[in-house]
C-alpha cells in the first residue's frame, strides 16, 4: 500500500525566540540573521528531502524557512491553519516576566482552562492542529502527491503528533529544534481507519 510522505519542520530562529518572547500569531516578525546562518548551516552539514510541493504557516517566519530549505518547489501553498498559537494577553512578553502573572500561571495549570485574553482557546487550537494535520494527507493522497514538506511552528507540530502521531506520546516529546522536525507516513488505510500517521525519523536526515 502506498505511504505519502510529510515532512513537518520548525521554523528559523527570529529574535524574538532569541530574547525569549512569546511570540504568536499576532506577531509577524521575520528570521532574525542567526535564524537565516543557522539554516544555511544545516543545510550544509546534513540532508534535507527536496520536494515540489511545501505547506507553510503564513507567517514570515516560516515562509521565509520554506523558501531557504526548499527553494526548488514549484508548488508553495500557504494554510492559515498552519499558523501559531495566539498568545493573547501574553503575547511579546518575555518569559521571566509572565512567571509572575496569576493568569499565566493559570494559563500554564491545564486543569484551570484558562483562556488568554484576546487568545485561542486551547481546545480550539489543538483542533484546529489535528484537523489541518489530517487534511494535508487528504489533500495529498487526493492529488497523488507522494512527499510533500510542511513549515510551521513548534507548537503546532507537538500539538498535530501528541493527537495524530504514532507512537504516542504527550506533547514535549515532539518538541523540535529551529529549522527540524520529523518525516511522517500515511497510508490511505491509517488515514481511514485510524486518522493518525506514523512517524519514522527525524529531519533533517543525520542531525541526530
Amino acid at each position: 500500500m502506498k505511504n505519502f510522505r510529510l515532512y513537518l519542520i520548525r521554523h528559523g530562529i527570529t529574535q524574538g525566540n532569541i530574547d525569549g518572547i512569546y511570540v504568536g500569531s499576532q506577531t509577524d516578525e521575520p528570521l532574525c540573521e542567526q535564524g537565516i546562518a543557522q539554516l544555511n548551516e544545516l543545510q550544509g552539514l546534513f540532508e534535507y528531502p527536496q520536494v515540489e510541493t511545501v505547506f507553510s504557516s503564513p507567517l514570515l517566519r516560516a515562509t521565509q524557512t520554506a523558501d531557504i530549505l526548499f527553494p526548488d518547489a514549484g508548488n508553495k501553498i500557504i494554510l492559515q491553519d498552519l499558523r501559531e498559537n495566539n498568545f493573547g494577553e501574553f503575547e511579546g512578553r518575555q518569559i521571566k516576566q509572565l512567571v509572575e502573572d496569576e493568569n499565566f500561571k493559570k494559563w500554564i495549570t491545564p486543569s484551570e482552562h484558562y483562556t488568554p485574553i484576546g487568545g485561542e482557546a486551547a481546545v480550539d487550537f489543538h483542533t484546529r492542529c489535528s484537523q489541518t494535520f489530517m487534511k494535508i494527507f487528504e489533500y495529498m493522497m487526493k492529488s497523488n502527491i507522494e512527499e510533500a514538506a510542511c513549515v510551521t511552528h513548534g507548537g503546532v507540530i507537538m500539538s498535530m503528533l501528541a493527537q495524530r502521531g504514532i507512537p504516542k506520546c504527550n506533547p514535549e516529546h515532539w518538541m523540535a529544534d529551529s529549522g527540524c522536525g520529523y518525516e511522517v507516513h500515511c497510508s490511505l488505510e491509517m488515514w481511514m481507519r485510524d486518522n493518525a500517521a506514523e512517524v519514522t525519523k527525524i529531519v533533517p536526515y543525520g542531525y541526530l
